[in-house]
């Protein structure tokens, strides 16, 4: 028996399959989220797993859930983060997923969601805020972080991403350091999703999910905004896709008994 997970999120698409074969890729997802469950369908079937099949079970989380037609359930992304969570950073946790289009705080105390928090208003304290900021200095997401690392904080006061593209463009225009805005641009973020967070008293482990995971220089400044360490994965933008397929496997053998 194979168990898929499918996370199609705003930015990019997660999969996990676990069984007769474990493997796991991403894929941008593209205007059209329709468009992008068929190519995941297709590119399961080229590593010889038939979402159509019996020997298949698929759940679909994330953005663009309701796309994809082919799974035997849909499961909300509070639930499947957080059950891939649980995977890194065990039963007792808070898991920080900041996605291309939301940013989500889940607390789960023995295994079960206790509560949550998610900001879904603005893209300021969002990947998407860092993607555009990024592309307005003509460069990377990796580069900008690179470049933070070694910058001083520029103050960005604005909470709208459009505004606060205008101060980027006024420090552009002063002929200041791309490292001060790229440190200015995380620490922003950094301090959003810090503040949102600190409305719930934290555990003692936190964990960082979603595309931003795999960096730890955003780690360590969510760290010192929040005052406790931030842990990262790198395979923690899979989170929800790996919550996906273990739920996937659990309402199975459920079924089964």
């Amino acid at each position: 028996m194979d168990y898929v997970g499918i996370d199609i999120g705003s930015t990019a698409s997660k999969v996990v399959a676990r069984g007769s074969r474990d493997f796991h890729f991403t894929l941008p997802t593209g205007w059209n989220s329709k468009e992008t469950a068929l190519i995941i369908r297709d590119r399961l079937l080229e590593a010889g797993i038939d979402v159509g099949s019996e020997a298949t079970k698929t759940i679909a989380t994330g953005y663009g859930r309701v796309a994809v037609d082919f799974a035997d359930y849909v499961v909300t992304e509070i639930t499947c983060h957080a059950r891939g969570g649980i995977e890194f950073a065990g039963k007792d946790c808070a898991i920080i997923d900041v996605g291309g289009q939301d940013t989500k705080v889940i607390l789960v105390n023995q295994g079960m969601v206790q509560d949550f928090l998610m900001n879904d208003k603005c893209s300021a304290g969002t990947g998407k805020f860092l993607e555009i900021m990024a592309n307005r200095l003509g460069i990377t997401l990796q580069e900008l972080f690179d470049m933070a690392a070694q910058g001083e904080v520029l103050p960005i006061s604005s909470l709208c991403t459009v505004f606060a593209e205008s101060e980027i463009i006024s420090y552009i225009g002063e002929g200041r350091k791309r490292e001060d805005i790229a440190a200015g641009v995380v620490d922003s973020v950094a301090s959003k999703v810090a503040q949102m967070a600190l409305r719930r008293e934290l555990p003692e482990k936190i964990m960082l999910t979603g595309g931003l995971s795999g960096s730890t220089y955003f780690a360590k400044i969510l760290s010192e905004k929040i005052g406790r360490k931030v842990q990262n994965a790198e395979y923690g933008r899979y989170a929800g896709a790996l919550g996906a397929s273990i739920l996937a496997e659990e309402k199975t053998r459920r079924r089964q008994k």
